[in-house]
């Protein structure tokens, strides 16, 4: 009998599909990929390529054929790899189902293609969130790290208005709308997602904490939320996109979350980074500096049995490095492949 500890793979999301790219992640010595959806006219994100033209294109007026996503696995895995999920939906995708506006059934008619399209792939992650990007902010001002290196921040104060309605929103929205709007989402997603094998991920608001900003509801907050999230519409096939820089930010004692929903079987993939300081100022750093131990969260993982992916996510901007970010995100997954090395180690 096999008496080795599961351990955590470490993979990295990515828009850019090239053979130069997969080459490079092959190299680190990643293993599993997750494809990042988003237009970048739609969803400014500083973490991400600014091209891509080998992708998989994900939104309301694209939504990836099977052919489409075969050819993208065979692609990543002719490199070494796994393709093992799309990062998340766009907010442009989800946002009609969030605010319960005309076009809610369209898109969830295309989000559920998309579940079925994967699981004939034998993709079988889908990540998404209940957080409107590029409508309210999600960063300020950002800060000087260790050697001149740039790290994301966020300070509520640096936020002209907080309570005031956000660009295109007409009104104030109330928890309970939102929560009912969600729960409809998960009543007509999920029966889809068992039957075709594939696992939806939920992601943390960010910033968490606070209760609304811009007039819209933040639900998945706090750890309260998220186990009321998993419960509500109970499914094997739903659990979290742990991004333990989310629970960082809220001031969570992360080992403890880690084994919260772990002991529940409820994490499907983790977002690896971490912050220093929380909610309402905190800011992003290396992954071996910050608010907890790299190895402590790594060991209440595989406590935990969690033998799935760590994404490392918001990697710092360092000296000549490229949008991507190929120094930092190198670096980091380099860091996290040693730590689970070695804490697996201990368990022999």
């Amino acid at each position: 009998m096999d008496d080795t500890p599961a351990t955590p793979r470490v993979g990295v999301r990515t828009r850019n599909l090239s053979a130069k790219r997969l080459r490079y992640l092959r190299q680190l010595g990643a293993t599993d990929i997750f494809v990042d959806h988003a237009d970048t006219e739609e969803e400014p994100d500083e973490f991400n390529d600014r091209e891509a033209a080998q992708t998989i294109a994900v939104g309301p007026d694209s939504i990836p054929s099977v052919a489409e996503l075969d050819a993208a696995r065979e692609r990543v895995e002719d490199a070494g790899l796994r393709l093992t999920g799309i990062q998340s939906l766009p907010y442009s995708l989800y946002g009609d189902i969030m605010f319960d506006r005309e076009g809610s059934d369209e898109a969830l008619d295309s989000i559920t293609t998309l579940v079925r399209n994967l699981g004939e792939a034998d993709i079988p992650i889908l990540g998404y969130q209940w957080n409107p990007r590029g409508v309210v902010p999600m960063r300020t001002e950002p800060v000087e790290l260790r050697g001149g290196a740039t790290g994301t921040a966020f300070d509520l104060d640096e936020i002209d208005d907080p309570d005031g309605l956000a660009p295109g929103i007409d009104r104030e929205y109330t928890e309970a709308e939102f929560w009912d709007n969600y729960e409809r989402f998960l009543e007509t997603v999920l029966p889809v997602a068992e039957e075709a094998g594939v696992d939806l991920a939920l992601h943390p608001v960010d910033p968490p904490v606070l209760e609304s900003l811009g007039g819209i509801p933040r639900l998945f907050r706090n750890v309260e939320n998220f186990e009321k999230a998993m419960e509500l519409v109970p499914s094997d096939n739903h659990g979290l996109k742990l991004c333990l820089g989310c629970f960082s930010q809220m001031g969570e004692d992360v080992p403890e979350v880690i084994r919260r929903f772990g002991e529940r079987d409820d994490i499907v993939f983790v977002h690896f980074r971490d912050v220093v300081g929380s909610v309402p100022r905190f800011h992003e750093t290396f992954v071996d500096e910050g608010n907890f131990e790299t190895a402590e969260a790594v060991r209440a993982l595989v406590d935990v049995g969690f033998d799935g992916v760590l994404i490392p996510d918001h990697v710092p901007e360092m000296v000549d490095d490229t949008d991507w970010r190929h120094r930092a995100r190198g670096f980091t997954v380099g860091y996290l492949r040693g730590v689970v090395d070695t804490v697996a180690s201990e368990g022999r």
